[in-house]
């Protein structure tokens, strides 16, 4: 005989656990069931090992979605400091990195441990190592039938997250649910995502494999200014992570180094103080040392300093602030942090993530077509989104 609750939940994540606990709290039966062995494993590894749990400045300009304002709804009424305030009730120790990132002193697990606990006391039932075989839509709500048994629920909650790291259990499992149940699903494709380099530029820049650098990346109207850094694949680094969410295949990409470190002022400054200096030598007082001699022999700038125009030393300035390249690819769903697209939220409440057409049906999480940027952005929307679909279950 089936075991019977109110409330199903598919995936055992940040949106399904939050969407559980708020559930729980409601006096609602629920069961939360996830093919992996551990919870939250996205969480375990994020920001780290460390968690980057939130960014105190999330708000619907930080998401990308076929609909810019479905966010708005739940970003709204589940905020960074209510879920602050819960982190704090748990007394975990926390820090702000940078650009508002919020991070745990000490563990991701910590972030773990506290959803248990929300779960634990809201009386939630979690089933890890269990896998769902079929899924079914009756008068009475829908039936499960998994390896440990057939469930039967009045609401179902589908918080399978995307198609990203494959390697931790991902299988694009929600969107097959979705579309089971006539909901369509948008263009998906791997976001926050290393980019990579066609052969022949990537021998070139072999020597600069590991080098980091400051760097303003845009590509059209937008720009991200962060860390960058050249990989043996390619180009990687918070910058290059947060425009790969708006790059596609076959365009370019527009790279500032240092853009805040004036390279001309300082290359002529050096010709009058001493003239006999190298290139190169200047230029690694601004820049790490590989990448300087890559641009000093990039340019053929093999003199000494007085011995080059104003239009040579521009020409360095130019190549650091105006570097174009064409990516060749990115490294894909192997290491994405998050899946580009999802859930049409044409088909959803914004305001309890339901449905439209299949009343006590919920997609949270990751798998709508929300995606935030890097920096906690992502994590924000999976409690917000499942805050808001727990409230109305």
């Amino acid at each position: 005989m089936a075991k019977q609750y109110d409330v199903a939940i598919l995936g055992a994540g940040a949106a399904g656990m939050m969407a559980a606990m708020a559930a729980g709290k409601r006096g609602r039966s629920v069961v939360i069931l996830d093919h992996a062995k551990a919870p939250g494993e996205k969480i375990r590894i994020s920001g780290g090992g460390r968690c980057n749990f939130t960014n105190i400045h999330a708000g619907p300009k930080n998401y990308l979605s076929n609909n810019p304002h479905f966010a708005k709804s739940a970003l709204a009424r589940y905020t960074p400091h209510d879920f602050i305030a819960m982190v704090d009730r748990h007394k975990i120790a926390w820090h702000e990195k940078t650009l508002g990132q919020l991070f745990c002193d000490d563990s991701a697990k910590d972030i773990i441990r506290m959803l248990l606990e929300e779960m634990r006391a809201a009386h939630v039932d979690l089933r890890l190592s269990t896998t769902i075989d079929t899924v079914e839509h009756g008068i009475d709500g829908f039936r499960l039938q998994t390896s440990e048994g057939a469930i039967t629920a009045r609401s179902l909650v589908v918080a399978c997250g995307g198609k990203s790291i494959p390697k931790m259990g991902a299988t694009g499992f929600g969107y097959r649910i979705a579309e089971q149940f006539g909901l369509t699903v948008t263009e998906t494709r791997p976001a926050l995502v290393p980019l990579t380099l066609e052969p022949n530029l990537l021998a070139d820049l072999a020597e600069l494999a590991g080098v980091a650098v400051d760097a303003e990346i845009r590509h059209g109207k937008t720009s991200f200014h962060e860390a960058m850094l050249f990989t043996h694949r390619g180009l990687s680094g918070p910058s290059i992570l947060q425009i790969s969410s708006f790059w596609r295949e076959g365009d370019e990409i527009l790279l500032s180094l240092e853009p805040d470190v004036a390279i001309l002022e300082g290359l002529k400054q050096a010709r009058r103080e001493n003239g006999r200096q190298a290139v190169q030598t200047v230029l690694a007082q601004h820049l790490p040392k590989r990448l300087a001699q890559y641009i000093a022999d990039s340019l053929k700038l093999d003199r000494p300093l007085a011995d080059q125009s104003d239009k040579a030393l521009a020409a360095v300035e130019q190549h650091l602030r105006r570097w174009v390249i064409k990516p060749a690819g990115s490294e894909g769903y192997r290491t994405a942090e998050v899946t580009l697209g999802g859930v049409d939220t044409r088909h959803l409440d914004s305001r309890t993530m339901m449905a439209r057409d299949v009343p006590g049906l919920y997609f949270i999480g990751e798998c709508v077509d929300v995606t935030g940027w890097l920096g906690g952005f992502n994590f924000q929307w999976a409690w917000a989104s499942g805050f808001a679909a727990g409230e109305s279950l």
